[in-house]
């Protein structure tokens, strides 16, 4: 058996073994999937939403939790923002406080993996942060900016603004989500972006 397909198999046996058990009860998801208009791999963030939080089930008996889309990554964005989506991935655990090793399914040049992985609040909000703000942007800088801004909030912070970009409709969330564009990686073509990221990138 060689390295490269012993490490595949040890990989398979981790993910069912350790982190698919984990998905039923996280409140987020991140899946890695592929869709034919668009660069492999895609990445969805998603987010469980209870029986009780659901607005869409006054006529159901009994009601299920659903998983909501609430961001895309793909593409050129995707790689700038994989080493900060690495970090993230981490960090996760499970309610034992044992690492789910979710980094690992996103090593490497070339991601492999598809299927679901499951999420912290913190990381789920901190995701859904990142793959909303960096729609629209060209600059590459400033997404990555963005990404390693947004993983320094803290679990409240990261879910307060993620309900101010999702709650107040559509008018109120396309503002806040313009001006944390702004606070978080100014104006395109401003010439402090490059040395704010250097910055960033040294501190890790």
């Amino acid at each position: 058996m060689s390295v490269k397909t012993a490490s595949k198999k040890h990989q398979q046996t981790h993910y069912y073994q350790t982190v698919r058990p984990e998905i039923p009860g996280s409140p987020w998801i991140l899946r890695i999937t592929e869709h034919k208009d668009k660069p492999v791999p895609v990445m969805v963030i998603k987010q469980r939403i209870l029986p009780d939080q659901r607005t869409d089930a006054d006529d159901l008996i009994a009601p299920r939790s659903v998983l909501r889309e609430s961001g895309v990554l793909h593409g050129p964005q995707q790689q700038r923002c994989l080493p900060v989506l690495r970090t993230i991935l981490a960090r996760v655990k499970n309610d034992q406080g044992l690492s789910l090793d979710l980094q690992q399914y996103v090593n490497g040049s070339r991601i492999t993996f598809r299927g679901n992985l499951p999420l912290t609040d913190e990381a789920g909000y901190k995701l859904a942060l990142i793959f909303k703000l960096q729609e629209r942007i060209r600059e590459l800088d400033r997404i990555e900016l963005i990404a390693r801004r947004v993983d320094r909030f803290t679990r409240e912070e990261a879910a307060y603004w993620h309900s101010r970009m999702t709650t107040y409709g559509d008018a109120a969330n396309r503002w806040a989500a313009a001006g944390m564009k702004v606070v978080l990686a100014g104006h395109p073509k401003d010439p402090h972006i490059g040395q704010m990221l250097a910055d960033l990138r040294l501190r890790g």
